[in-house]
């Protein structure tokens, strides 16, 4: 934890430094990609750069990570940071990059605060970073050790492309050579890896949206996004017989194994997480309380509509809510709701466990509406594609 010389220190500083971290942390990436322009190449996102998410998800993490510290300096956010290291290891991060982002990070920092930045805050700061940095190595070494192989990518060959709703395609691919394959969670992703026509390689995480525990199938679905650029090379480009890499399947999402009632509340293609775990528990006969509570733009936008479907009439206890903002057209047999999802309009089990998957707007607001209908903040928990812009918001 922080030593007693750095604390009065960060205590003094946070403020600063955060209310500069939408300054200093665009400067850090430019100065890195500047001097190191391979960690473009498969690491980094280039859209994410374009769009400001990375930068602002780097400063909240930071600014979290240094609150936590002073706050509670006896613990560390583990839940944070075990977020964070699911989604390095889904990109091959390893020790050896952590030097590389503290010299240009704090590079930065002192381009932008100047001579606040004596050789005490210095000092400071860098014990802040090497705690969180230290953390995530040990934590990412963990979740390298637990896979089935030593390789951050192997290559799948794309054995099927099927639509799936309005701007969605399903992709099924299979092992296109003999790497030992990773047995997946439900709620599970894999990071998704192809050369673009530039040459550069980029990653996109998805989430396995069926057969999480198959290890010669992996199936996601994506939401087409011309504002990226993996969605709309697999989309446009990647047609079947074409062999793609894939990371081992991470996610710290952990289904709660217990009698308790399960709520799962999704908005758009935010829907692939649940799909995949209400196909297990289809599978497993399971007797559990489900509530799925799901949100779209129109019904011909849901995305694995039959398949969800199909898992919550093998569920005995299952209920279904669908929320949509148009609701022209819709069947009648799905009993929309006009609107946004409203959790007041349904019956939640006071002891439910929640997972919220979406776009964080609609996450945000449900996650209020849960705790206002008595659910404990620690029995709701949330995925996020792309960058995690929760803490930053």
């Amino acid at each position: 934890m922080l030593s007693d010389t750095a604390r009065p220190v960060i205590e003094a500083t946070l403020p600063v430094v955060a209310a500069h971290l939408d300054e200093i942390t665009p400067k850090f990436y430019a100065r890195m990609f500047a001097a190191r322009p391979e960690l473009l190449d498969g690491i980094f996102s280039r859209a994410n750069q374009r769009n400001g998410t990375q930068q602002k998800a780097l400063a909240g993490s930071i600014a979290s990570f240094a609150s936590h510290l002073i706050e509670h300096p006896d613990t560390l956010p583990e839940k944070v940071l075990i977020r964070i290291a699911h989604k390095h290891t889904s990109l091959g991060i390893v020790e050896e990059q952590y030097p590389i982002v503290y010299e240009h990070l704090f590079a930065a920092i002192v381009d932008v605060l100047g001579e606040a930045v004596t050789e005490e805050v210095a000092a400071a700061w860098t014990e802040v970073y090497w705690l969180m940095a230290d953390a995530l190595i040990k934590i990412e070494k963990g979740l390298y050790a637990q896979q089935a192989n030593d390789q951050a990518w192997s290559p799948w060959r794309v054995a099927a492309k099927e639509p799936a709703g309005r701007g969605s395609v399903t992709f099924r691919l299979e092992p296109a050579d003999a790497t030992p394959a990773t047995v997946a969670r439900p709620g599970q992703y894999v990071s998704v890896r192809v050369r673009l026509a530039d040459g550069l390689r980029q990653c996109r995480q998805y989430s396995l949206s069926e057969d999480a525990a198959s290890t010669t199938t992996r199936v996601f679905t994506t939401k087409l996004d011309e504002g990226g650029e993996v969605s709309p090379f697999l989309h446009h480009g990647v047609q079947v017989g074409d062999v793609v890499e894939l990371s081992n399947p991470y996610g710290d999402i952990e289904l709660d194994t217990s009698d308790a009632p399960l709520v799962l509340a999704t908005a758009g293609i935010g829907c692939t997480p649940s799909a995949s775990v209400l196909q297990t528990l289809a599978a497993e006969a399971s007797e559990r309380q489900v509530l799925v509570l799901h949100a779209e733009r129109t019904e011909g936008d849901w995305a694995l509509k039959e398949q969800m479907r199909e898992s919550l009439t093998a569920l005995p206890n299952a209920d279904f809510a669908l929320w949509l903002e148009d609701t022209t057209d819709a069947s009648a047999e799905l009993a929309p709701r006009p609107g946004f999802m409203d959790l007041a309009a349904v019956d939640l089990p006071a002891d439910a466990k929640v997972y919220l998957c979406g776009p964080l707007p609609f996450m945000k607001a449900v996650r209020s509406q849960a705790i206002a209908a008595g659910i404990p903040a620690t029995d709701i928990h949330y995925e996020v594609f792309g960058p995690d812009l929760w803490l930053a918001a």
